[in-house]
This record gives structure tokens, sequence and C-alpha cells, in this order.
């Protein structure tokens, strides 16, 4: 289970609902915002809860003496993901000190083989904590990883992200196609590594600026 495209637009809600009033959100006043059932809104509750991003509580209703109800709180992990760390302040030199590392680090595992690759390119990732940085740092080991396939696999994911009609469309087609197929060809610990990074990598990426977005665009397609 990783955070998907619609439990991070629940998760981000929540959070949104949270800060406006300190108090625990009830899955009926996330549902009400978003405009889906309270039921949908529980059941995806539930799933981000699996992931560690919210707990639950159990509040007392006063409009219902004695009867407690459900009510939900981001968690520190949660709020980590999402924190707008780097974002509109991320400078020119700065990203260019990123490439420079990224450059280093890609160099340093090419003729090694493709877990120990990223395993090293992972344990490297876990240092970084500003949005941009971390998401080159995570398609540059997508990429790693796609051209260590090679062949049939390579051609087809290039031919399918062709398609796409923007280049940050393509970037993000990419980062799903690659996930899928490493997904059948790594270990266990390698894969469930690898989704909770490109969980990360997806939030991060809606947390950037528009200029961060098209530097980060721009640097995929010449890696890639």
């Amino acid at each position: 289970m990783s955070l998907t495209k619609r439990r991070l637009q629940f998760l981000q809600k929540l959070i949104d609902l949270y800060q406006k009033t300190h108090l625990p959100i009830h899955y009926e006043a996330l549902a009400d915002s978003i405009g889906v059932s309270k039921w949908t809104a529980y059941d995806m509750l539930k799933e981000i809860e699996k992931l560690g991003f919210v707990s639950r509580r159990y509040e007392v209703n006063t409009k219902e003496t004695g009867r407690s109800q459900v009510m939900f709180v981001p968690t520190s992990k949660a709020k980590e993901l999402l924190a707008p760390r780097g974002s509109g302040t991320f400078d020119r030199a700065e990203w260019e000190r990123t490439l420079e590392k990224v450059a280093r680090l890609r160099q340093d595992v090419t003729n090694v083989g493709i877990n120990e690759a990223l395993r090293k390119m992972i344990d490297e990732i876990s240092n970084v904590n500003k949005h941009l940085p971390f998401c080159a740092y995570v398609i540059d080991l997508l990429v790693l990883y796609l051209k260590k396939c090679g062949g049939k696999t390579e051609s087809l994911i290039r031919h399918i992200v062709q398609k796409a009609p923007s280049k940050e469309s393509g970037m993000m087609m990419f980062i799903g196609t690659v996930l899928g197929t490493a997904m059948q060809t790594l270990n266990d610990d390698l894969r469930q590594e690898l989704t909770e990074l490109v969980s990360r990598l997806v939030a991060s990426i809606a947390a950037l600026s528009g200029a961060e977005k098209e530097m980060l665009s721009d640097f995929w397609q010449e890696a890639y």
C-alpha cells in the first residue's frame, strides 16, 4: 500500500481542516469538504492510517450523550511529509550543487549490480530533506534502474512516456510505469522502500513551486 494521489488529496485536506481548528477531525467533516460520502472518507482515512499518516481518537459526541465518535488527526509523519521545506526559496546555485551531487552518486554506482546500486542510492537519499533535491535523487534512482534494465523494458517505457502531452505529465507517467516495473523484479525489502520513496516523491512534487517543477522536469528529461 502506498500514498497514492487520491490518498494524498484526503490527507492534505485533513491537515488543512486540522490547521484551522487544531481539533481532531470527524470523517464526515472531511467528506463534506471534499464532496464524497462519509463512508468513502472513512475508508480512505483507514487506509491512510495504515500508512502511519493519521491516527484516530475517540471523542464524546456532546450532541449524543454517552456516545463516542471516531476522529482523526495527522501524525508527525504526515506533517513532515507535507511541510513545504525549501519550496519557493530554493535557488539556482543550490540546485546546481544538487545536480553535481546526483551526478557523482550516479557515477559511483554505474558499474555495480542493480540491487547494490539501488541500495547505495536509497541510503544516500535518506539524508536528503528538502523537497526539490529529494525529488531529483529519487527520479535519478528510477532513471538508473530503468537503464540497468535496458532492452525491451526501457524501450517500452520510453514509447509510453513519449505520448504524454507535457514534460510534467510525462515525468509523472515515467514515475508510475517505472515503479510498476520495479515491483515485479525487486526483492521484498527494496520494493517496500522504493514504494515509500515514490509516495514521498509524489507528495514532494505537489509541494513544489511552478519554477521548481519546471527545473525538475528539465532534469528528468536530461537524465532520461
